[in-house]
């Protein structure tokens, strides 16, 4: 039957970008033409020469004497040269491992050449960067109250903190905690909004030696339960309207406003040591609790490579405390001089308010969850494309909603995130051109000091260009 009619009878939809039925075409061709000569007439196979194809690919392949040999065809509209020459060359290196071994697995088959596995394994990630990986992320928080005791931590509503303010509060608590019987590794859970007294916690924990748990107040009491018996909590600080526990609970206004010591702990502690302790969310199965060390949150947020944070920042803490993005949005500002604005639950989920505060605070790098990204795009765009920095992820990027805020003017650098929490929060990102016309938002290259590889389900590494 003519390919033509057999086109015509499924009438497949004029938005494929290819040929309908199949893409692909093997032909064996056993019918090669030799010599043929008649009086006053000479015949000759004519040059093999392809200057149309009627597939995305073609491989025509035929005997010619002892060999195998042929050609490769190709849609140009949908690969390059490049990409062909791999291909051939990964069904040589298929072939001649067939003929060496026909009986081994084909998964066990090595399909890259050594310059091209060189490639993928070690040119792409060479993202070392130097980092402070030997020291503490409360140590690398004073040396900031040092350099600048009087510049802005903390904003949350009408309260403001210095970072010696900071650090002195934090310190009276650490010397409580210490008291209460907290050692070095002990885990404390947290159950506390955004809030400066959830800063001077998380880094009184730290001075302490101890491991920080957020955990969401939204969650059911028998889910909190089951997380600070699972992380082995020794402790529970919260609000004055305390949570039940099976493990002493402590409000912690009444801690923070009692007189004690100010001054920095100075404990001996490691930068391999745990800083915090986070719960995935659970939805396959139990939460799973990831251990996180102090030298990762470093290399998150110092040298970084994807966005640079200094002393006149203003990094708007809008994620759920329980979340990692929020190890960005606080360590990434004090780590590096600049200031935490926090904002109330009820302000980040009314839009107008979002957007007043945003402008009020003079925030100038924001995070936000896919779904909360897509939501403002539509509806806050000119405000989010005048901050210096705004980041995304946590989903499938929409292409649409980066679409839609490249066409507002403004500084933006806008940056779409992955990683999963096993990570610390960002593993690559893509920073989004002013040009940008793709089909897709991609999740871009290794940040600073991080190595991605992309493998198929055996853990090997997939060929460029290949799923994995």
């Amino acid at each position: 039957l003519p390919f033509e009619q057999v086109v015509e009878i499924v009438q497949p939809p004029r938005a494929l970008d290819h040929t309908p039925l199949f893409q692909v075409m093997l032909a064996w061709e056993n019918n090669a033409v030799g010599s043929l000569d008649l009086p006053g007439l000479s015949v000759e196979a004519a040059g093999e020469v392809l200057d149309q194809v009627e597939f995305d690919l073609e491989l025509s392949l035929g005997e010619h004497g002892e060999e195998i040999a042929g050609t490769l065809g190709y849609a140009t509209a949908l690969f390059d040269q490049a990409t062909i020459e791999r291909q051939r060359d990964y069904l040589l290196a298929l072939l001649r491992a067939m003929a060496a071994d026909a009986q081994q697995e084909v998964h066990r088959i090595e399909l890259l050449s050594t310059a091209e596995r060189t490639h993928l394994l070690d040119e792409l990630n060479r993202t070392a960067a130097p980092y402070p990986a030997e020291r503490c992320i409360h140590e690398l928080f004073e040396a900031q109250v040092h350099k600048a005791p009087d510049a802005v931590a903390v904003v949350c509503d009408d309260e403001r903190l210095s970072y010696g303010e900071l650090n002195a509060k934090a310190n009276r608590l650490a010397h409580h905690l210490v008291a209460l019987g907290v050692r070095p590794e002990d885990r404390v859970a947290t159950v506390l909004d955004r809030s400066a007294a959830l800063v001077v916690a998380q880094l009184a924990i730290l001075k302490a030696g101890g491991v920080y748990v957020p955990i969401d107040r939204a969650l059911p009491v028998a889910r909190q339960e089951l997380l600070m018996a699972d992380c082995a909590a020794r402790l529970v600080l919260c609000a004055d309207d305390l949570v039940e526990a099976r493990i002493p609970v402590r409000a912690i206004e009444p801690l923070i406003a009692r007189m004690g010591c100010s001054s920095d702990p100075g404990l001996a502690l490691s930068a391999e040591t745990a800083a915090y302790v986070m719960y995935t969310s659970g939805s396959t199965g139990l939460p799973k609790g990831v251990v996180v060390p102090h030298r990762a949150v470093n290399r998150l947020v110092i040298n970084s490579g994807y966005v640079k944070i200094d002393a006149g920042d203003r990094v708007a803490w809008a994620g759920n405390p329980a979340f990692d993005a929020s190890t960005f949005e606080v360590w990434a500002p004090l780590l590096n001089g600049g200031c935490i604005v926090a904002m109330h639950t009820a302000t980040v989920r009314d839009t107008p308010s979002f957007a007043r505060a945003l402008e009020q605070h003079r925030v100038t790098s924001l995070f936000l969850t896919t779904a909360l990204f897509n939501q403002y795009t539509s509806s806050i765009a000119p405000t989010l494309a005048q901050l210096k920095h705004l980041l995304c992820g946590g989903e499938r990027g929409d292409l649409a909603s980066f679409l839609r805020l490249l066409k507002e003017k403004g500084p933006v650098r806008l940056i779409h995130c992955y990683g999963p929490t096993e990570t610390t929060t960002f593993a690559t990102i893509w920073t989004c051109p002013a040009d940008f016309n793709g089909s897709l938002v991609p999740i871009g290259r290794p940040i600073a000091n991080t190595r991605v590889y992309l493998l198929d389900g055996h853990g090997a590494p997939v060929p460029f260009g290949a799923v994995g």
